[in-house]
């Protein structure tokens, strides 16, 4: 036998068989057709989704209903009433997060709540929050709305909102203004939970020194 003739044919024996490798298609892109076709799921063949419809839109997302990440969603599509969402809301926010289906919409989760570690948006989030949230006929917050908002927002990083929440309950106040909103986060993000750097003479609403008065006046009992 001619060695050197067998030795390519050993060669072609052990080697396994390397398929080619087909090259990955590229990512679909955004489309407004399929876009408004799966608003229609939810709307029908109406121009609104809403309560009912909004709830199914959060089992299909999964996404509770009284989770913040919907009203992140809520501040993007720039919807101007709380459980509805208009067509045009919907193609002009889901367009920006170039979302058309349920699927690309849960890839984006992890941005959107990421957007509530981002100072500069959370403050946009929370603010928008107020006019959303608010019975347009009535100039303020009613304080049952103003308080879930709150827990909802900034329940979990303010050390003070379960004193705050408590100086609401028993307080005169049966709603908040805008500035009164306003304030209350710059209130939470600037003043010590221990208070120790609250100026009284500072531009702060008279229900900000009303609730240091207050709580000053528990801690020395």
């Amino acid at each position: 036998m001619d060695v050197l003739n067998f030795i390519p044919d050993l060669v072609s024996l052990s080697r396994p068989h390397i398929r080619p490798v087909k090259p990955v298609g590229a990512v679909r892109s955004f489309s407004g057709k399929r876009c408004l076709t799966w608003f229609h799921e939810y709307a029908g063949p109406g121009t609104v989704v809403g309560p009912e419809a909004m709830a199914k839109f959060c089992e299909d997302v999964g996404v509770e209903p009284e989770n913040v990440l919907m009203l992140v969603l809520a501040w993007h599509l720039e919807a101007a009433n709380m459980g509805f969402f208009t067509r045009d809301e919907w193609l002009r926010g889901m367009t920006v997060l170039q979302c058309d289906c349920t699927e690309r919409l849960q890839s984006k989760l992890d941005y959107l709540r990421s957007e509530l570690n981002d100072a500069a948006a959370f403050k946009n989030i929370y603010r928008y929050a107020f006019d959303f949230s608010r019975d347009k006929n009535q100039r303020v917050l009613d304080m049952d709305t103003a308080k879930s908002m709150l827990d909802l927002l900034l329940g979990r990083t303010w050390p003070l909102f379960p004193v705050f929440h408590r100086f609401l309950e028993q307080s005169k106040y049966k709603g908040l203004n805008k500035d009164q909103w306003y304030n209350v986060l710059e209130f939470s993000r600037t003043i010590n939970p221990d208070l120790s750097n609250y100026d009284e003479d500072g531009a702060w609403p008279v229900l900000l020194d009303e609730f240091v008065e207050w709580r000053k006046s528990c801690s020395a009992s």
